[in-house]
């Protein structure tokens, strides 16, 4: 099955928020985010990749996949309030989806998805990379790495903190380096 923007989800605000099981449709997501007015479609897809740091800072390759786990109404409303904060920065936004999935996801597959619409490329461009940003740093997932016979819990080493706090020290040349 496959997460497609519709349906209830889907805000009176133009934005799609959800935490789901489903693999993600990038695509659907592209299509749902193009509208007339806007000239620019921004889209970050993280996908599960072959390699993470371990805990003394050295590579650790082998992963094949993830286990994600939310808090899934926290993660929800976190979500609402990044699309609400991107949209007070840059108010010619059209639309916002931030897709965050859980369950176990497989050696390149996606895990969140974050697609910004504009009418201009730079801020579709900023506030996509807002959105990840501060995504990574307040919304309540975990990761269960999973190698060859072997499961290992992935310390972020972030504190899980609010949408406004995180939205506050945000700037674009120095948030997402590790991550």
């Amino acid at each position: 099955m496959v997460a497609k923007p519709t349906g209830p989800k889907l805000r009176a605000t133009d934005s799609y928020v959800a935490v789901v099981a489903e693999v993600l449709s990038v695509e659907a997501t592209i299509d749902w985010a193009t509208l007339p007015q806007c000239g620019a479609v921004v889209t970050f897809t993280g996908v599960v990749r072959e390699y993470s740091t371990e805990r003394a800072g050295r590579p650790a390759g082998g992963v094949v996949s993830i286990d994600y786990q939310a808090y899934e109404s926290v993660a929800r409303v976190r979500l609402i309030e990044i699309a609400d904060a991107a949209r007070e920065r840059w108010p010619g936004i059209g639309r916002i989806a931030l897709l965050h999935r859980v369950g176990s996801v497989r050696l390149g597959e996606a895990s969140v998805l974050v697609c910004v619409s504009s009418g201009h490329r730079v801020d579709a461009f900023l506030a996509a990379q807002f959105c990840i940003d501060v995504l990574k740093a307040c919304v309540p997932v975990w990761k269960l790495e999973q190698r060859a016979g072997i499961s290992d819990w992935v310390e972020t080493g972030v504190q899980i903190e609010g949408v406004e706090r995180a939205a506050s020290h945000w700037l674009p040349a120095t948030y997402g380096r590790s991550s």
